[in-house]
């Protein structure tokens, strides 16, 4: 961002960045008066006009839980018997859906219950925020409304503070729906995690390719033809993405901690600029909606649902002493990409201090959790990698100006702050690059800088199709980056089991997901074991 410019705060974590990029700048104020006059999206209570009378099954987007504490979890459903119909076939009318926790499968031990509205502001989603349960343990919750009951969903409480009993988790991002089927979360049900980390691109904007890796079978929403712009537009996108059995499957099984990434609203949007020529007051209407979809379509709390464009995604969650984990927001307060967002080779613009990845504020909150944390892992978790993937582009070492190597400054002030507050089990994971990758984390890959981390990238649960073991892609980023010390380019995701002293991390990958009975494997078991920044892999 050029000199002069300022950040305009507007409160608490809140930030939006205007500045002459290479994209088209407009004033803040024309912005405002766009979001003013969208009905809705400030947080208006839409008008009541009665309902349609609905089909059945009402809960055909299935259960959710997630953002699990040691004494609550946030469960979701959305009322919807027409999903793939504007409004989901619900009308304007409040409904009143009843909720109850339980401590067996069979809910004949009730321990939790209450009663939620569905809104037709709000696309009839529910969110409850459940309290007052047991810490590290399972329970079983469902809903009922209009006479049908929901299935039964399992969830699982964060361990209780001073505890460090072990976990699993898993990762998982970038599930493009037309690319492939979703076998990774069948396998990952089977192992049950306690908590499963979302780390963006849960649904993709652009318009469905219907030449892709999935039979499309399945009836699709008229704004399936055409990228999504409008909150209906992402409303279908989410209602399609969420009508698959296994998403469904792994949602009723484990908790989700989930965060967006581009793809959710634009690609490689950066804070108030689009990908391509759209006006800025247009795009943060645009962005308004996606993130408005996306808090509907997820399992967190109430203080993650945007105001306007406006949102704080960022959150810490923990698991006892065992890890802490900083769920990160790499998108709404990020400087805009450099050297025309293509993959190039770092210069003064990448290595900027006044640039960020995160914005001010983050930065800030993320280093005061590393100086206040008693936890043994300190986890990343967010969208693109922090490492250097080098390829040599034309003779000359490239990497991609949209992840953390278009951000050094960003990336040294938090890597060498963790250092100095005393981090000493650092892991970042993240998503993104639609292949596996195990790295080094170093404030910089052009010197001898020490190794502060390590980095699992997991790739993607769809998108890109079937992938390969090895391609001309993955051998050129091994050639140019000394650091990788593991990668792989097929579908899957990322199993994770922590004990005090070692985190082995199961790379789980599928030779292809062109059918729904397709099965992983594992590929690779990469260990780290406590206070020793280095990986052995089997």
């Amino acid at each position: 961002m050029p000199s002069g410019v300022p950040d305009i705060e507007l409160c608490g974590d809140r930030t939006l960045r205007i500045g002459m990029t290479r994209r088209r700048f407009l004033s803040w104020s024309g912005a405002v008066a766009a979001l003013a006059f969208t009905p809705g999206i400030l947080g208006d209570t839409a008008s009541s006009t009665g309902a349609s009378a609905p089909d059945s099954p009402l809960f055909a987007l299935g259960v959710a839980s997630g953002d699990p504490l040691p004494d609550g979890v946030v469960l979701w459903t959305r009322l919807a018997p027409r999903p793939l119909a504007r409004g989901g076939g619900m009308g304007a009318r409040p409904i009143e859906v009843a909720w109850e926790v339980a401590a067996d499968e069979a809910m004949t031990r009730p321990v939790r219950h209450g009663h939620a509205p569905a809104t037709a502001e709000n696309g009839h989603a529910v969110h409850v925020d459940v309290r007052g349960l047991e810490p590290g343990r399972e329970y079983f919750y469902r809903f009922a409304a209009l006479g049908e009951r929901s299935a039964v969903g399992r969830t699982v409480t964060a361990h209780a503070a001073g505890t460090d009993a072990p976990m699993t988790f898993a990762l998982a991002s970038c599930q493009s729906w037309a690319d492939g089927y979703y076998v990774a979360y069948a396998d990952m049900a089977t192992h049950a995690p306690d908590v499963v980390f979302h780390l963006g691109d849960y649904i993709y904007e652009k318009p469905i390719n219907r030449g892709g890796g999935r039979r499309h079978t399945t009836a699709m929403p008229e704004s399936a033809a055409r990228e999504c712009l409008d909150l209906d537009d992402y409303r279908d996108r989410y209602a399609l993405y969420k009508l698959d059995p296994h998403l469904q499957q792994i949602h009723r099984t484990s908790p989700f901690v989930t965060t967006f990434d581009d793809h959710e609203v634009d690609n490689n949007w950066a804070a108030d600029i689009p990908e391509d020529g759209m006006t800025v007051p247009d795009f943060l209407v645009r962005r308004a909606h996606g993130l408005r979809a996306w808090w509907e379509h997820t399992p967190v709390r109430l203080a993650h649902r945007p105001y306007g464009a406006d949102i704080r995604a960022h959150r810490r969650l923990r698991f006892g002493t065992l890890a802490e984990f900083s769920v990160l927001d790499t998108r709404s307060h990020r400087s805009d990409q450099v050297n025309g967002d293509v993959d190039a080779p770092q210069d003064a613009a990448t290595a900027d201090p006044r640039r960020s990845i995160l914005g001010p504020i983050q930065e800030r909150w993320l280093l005061d959790g590393f100086a206040r944390s008693e936890a043994r892992w300190n986890v990343l978790a967010h969208q693109t990698p922090i490492a250097d993937l080098a390829r040599t582009l034309d003779g000359r070492r490239a990497v991609s100006m949209d992840g953390w190597s278009g951000y050094e400054a960003c990336r040294a002030r938090i890597l060498d702050g963790a250092r100095e507050r005393g981090v000493t089990d650092l892991v970042s994971v993240v998503g993104d690059i639609h292949r596996n990758v195990v790295t080094d984390l170093r404030t910089s890959y052009r010197d001898e800088s020490p190794t502060i981390g390590v980095e699992l990238a997991g790739t993607s649960i769809a998108s890109g199709a079937d992938g390969r073991d090895s391609h001309d892609s993955d051998r050129a980023l091994k050639a140019a980056s000394p650091h990788v010390r593991f990668g792989n380019a097929q579908r899957g995701y990322v199993l994770n089991r922590l004990q005090r002293d070692r985190w082995d991390a199961e790379f789980r990958v599928a030779d292809s997901i062109g059918s729904p009975a397709e099965r992983l494997h594992t590929r690779a078991v990469v260990t780290i074991e406590t206070g020793r920044p280095e990986v052995d892999i089997v």
